[in-house]
């Protein structure tokens, strides 16, 4: 069927644009969850995000002849795709984060709200320009950042932090050296 021929330009225009800004926004999503580790989800996503892809590039490709416009939303759907594809993962919040904080007043009460939250964190003294300083470091869920932030700025209003995004976090615990014959299959 060619859609090109059959429905008014604006309709086929204003298709290509939005099918262009969900494929693109798909591709963000897929990279970011193949960077997390998430295979699964990323060859879940791959597959629609082609699918969609090839049935919009065969029509612009198709009719680039007799209507070079359609170019034109194709393009403009990829530039807003990559911003939609962004805010879409930062309103899902996929993944981990490492926050680190100095904090200047009430270290413990802020430790203590933190804790609360559910977080572990770790702290550490320090001297800055203006005093005494905490350094605290923890990790959350990307949901929980906002939250986290809000809280840190109510406790201390003069705070820096910093957030880095990553893909895995783990708590290894040392774990006992097997002995006897079973040491030797273990090893």
């Amino acid at each position: 069927m060619d859609f090109v021929a059959d429905f008014p330009v604006w309709i086929v225009a204003g298709g290509v644009f939005i099918l262009r800004v969900v494929d693109v926004s798909m591709g963000t999503l897929r990279t970011i969850s193949l960077v997390q580790g998430r295979r699964g989800l990323s060859v879940l996503i791959g597959f629609f995000e082609v699918l969609i892809w090839i049935i919009v590039v065969s029509q612009v490709i198709v009719s680039v002849r007799s209507t070079w416009y359609l170019v034109l939303p194709y393009a403009a759907g990829f530039a807003v795709g990559n911003f939609v594809g962004i805010m879409l993962e930062r309103w899902i919040g996929m993944g981990t984060c490492v926050v680190r904080m100095i904090v200047g007043r009430n270290p413990d009460l802020f430790l203590d709200k933190l804790r609360s939250m559910g977080l572990v964190v770790t702290t550490f003294a320090g001297q800055g320009r203006d005093g005494e300083r905490w350094l605290m470091f923890t990790s959350c869920r990307q949901r929980q950042l906002p939250a986290l932030l809000r809280t840190a700025a109510a406790q201390d209003p003069g705070i820096f932090y910093t957030v880095d995004r990553f893909s895995q976090t783990a708590y290894l615990s040392p774990l006992p050296h097997p002995t006897g014959w079973r040491a030797v299959f273990k090893k």
